[in-house]
């Protein structure tokens, strides 16, 4: 619902799948979970995610500036210190065209430590009315050659200044962005991303002193397996986090402007439950927008508010995460995980998170639909593992909260592909996950983190 139904992620999705086809995994093959030689087996599984950030004062200090410089504090940032010079913008999506002072800053070469077929990058900002940034990748090939500069989001916090965006059409033969994804065109072929770095672009109003403040920034690069199914993880954990429970079928009609509620607004529903967990409130006056009559109005916001303008949805991983960050006090990063083990980590600590996934009615027990890509949020497990989702999908809010059986629940996240209802070659996200944690985590939350790879 949503997300995985969109042209440009449907495409890149296909292609993988179809590249994996013509390489000799195809569904007979790969119906059965990976086997691996006895020496694999005791070498244990091959790490398949390298999520990277750049957050402290030292890491921005280490960046090449022009213009910005690094701020300390107790959430250290990056700023525009004397702009470079100015710039006309015009947005495509409102045709106007505005004049920006712009500074930037580019991240030293991070070498991934998993060879990536796809990267996504994730950013944490504070966009003050009169600015706003552009997040950019350059990667460097396994065969030494680089990829082109590319765009991977021009975002705000508000939607008045420029519409925030994602940038279709650009590639260059071997890889593509897709909305959020950078990817290879042809995993098969063995080429991969080595490594990366990262460019801001900060921007305002000409003449003035505003600057947007970006205080984290980073990409995930991964390179999960081909497969239908996975191992099956072992339960460990018997703990339910109480996170609010909102319906995105609620809003179904609401805001044609922002995808029109009800399955669309499963990223923001998900996203405000757990906002709302860890305290983020908004005022009377941030709602005063939404019709009155409207039920759950901060679902309406985090839906206007997360909506990509050329995705023309509420479905942009990163947008959903630098959403969650303007929040007071949190921060947001989208990464893959590797098992529901790192979930339960994860809640152990009291950190929920929302999970990707797509399926048939008949592979998840209790749902009661089938979908080609939809978010949920995990609160916890049940005393025999099972899975506790809030899941928006539901008629009301009181029906939110679900138990999934744990090995349908497992396989339908991690899987990379699948058959749909008709009986096509599909795919899967592989584990896809937005965490939403606090500015300050405690020592045990750093701890589980760092555990599942994010720090």
């Amino acid at each position: 619902m949503s997300r995985a139904e969109h042209p440009s992620r449907r495409n890149v999705l296909a292609a993988a799948v179809g590249a994996a086809v013509v390489s000799g995994t195809g569904p007979a093959a790969a119906d059965t979970t990976t086997v691996t030689d006895a020496a694999d087996s005791e070498r244990g599984p091959t790490p398949t995610v390298d999520n990277h950030a750049w957050t402290t004062y030292d890491d921005w200090c280490r960046g090449a500036a022009q213009g910005t410089r690094a701020v300390p504090g107790l959430r250290p940032g990056l700023v525009i210190g004397a702009a470079l010079g100015g710039v006309d913008y015009t947005d495509p999506h409102t045709g106007r065209t505005a004049s920006w002072e712009y500074a930037t800053w580019t991240s030293p070469v991070h070498k991934l430590s998993v060879p990536a077929t796809e990267a996504i990058a994730s950013w944490n900002a504070h966009t003050p009315a009169g600015t706003w940034i552009q997040i950019e990748l350059r990667g460097t090939y396994s065969d030494g050659t680089d990829t082109p500069w590319y765009v991977m989001g021009r975002w705000a916090a508000d939607d008045q200044d420029i519409k925030r965006t994602s940038v279709d059409n650009q590639k260059d033969g071997r890889s593509a962005v897709w909305t959020d994804t950078f990817a290879i065109d042809d995993a098969t072929t063995g080429l991969r991303l080595a490594s990366y770095r990262l460019r801001l672009t900060l921007y305002r109003k000409p003449g003035t002193e505003l600057t947007p403040t970006v205080r984290r920034l980073g990409a995930m690069g991964s390179d999960v397996p081909d497969r239908f199914t996975v191992p099956a993880s072992t339960p460990g954990l018997d703990r339910e986090l109480i996170v609010p429970r909102y319906s995105q079928e609620i809003h179904i009609g609401q805001y044609a402007e922002y995808d029109n509620g009800g399955e669309a607004w499963c990223s923001p529903t998900s996203s405000q439950m757990i906002i709302e967990y860890w305290g983020g409130r908004l005022t009377p006056e941030q709602l005063a927008w939404v019709d009155p009559g409207y039920t759950d109005p901060q679902v309406d916001n985090a839906a206007r508010f997360t909506y990509d303008y050329q995705y023309q949805g509420c479905g942009n991983w990163p947008f959903n995460a630098a959403y969650a960050a303007t929040y007071q006090d949190l921060q947001g990063v989208v990464t893959r995980l590797g098992s529901l083990t790192d979930l339960e980590t994860l809640i152990a600590a009291g950190i929920p998170a929302i999970t990707s996934q797509s399926f048939l009615s008949s592979e998840l027990t209790g749902a009661g639909y089938g979908t080609a890509g939809h978010l949920m949020t995990v609160i916890g497990f049940t005393a025999t593992g099972d899975v506790i989702a809030n899941d928006p999908n539901s008629p009301s809010d009181p029906a939110v909260r679900r138990v999934y059986k744990r090995r349908e629940f497992e396989n339908i996240w991690l899987r990379t592909k699948r058959y749909n209802a008709s009986g096509k070659l599909s795919s899967g996200t592989g584990g896809v996950c937005y965490l939403y944690f606090p500015a300050q985590p405690t020592a045990r939350q750093r701890t589980a983190l760092a555990a599942v790879g994010v720090r």
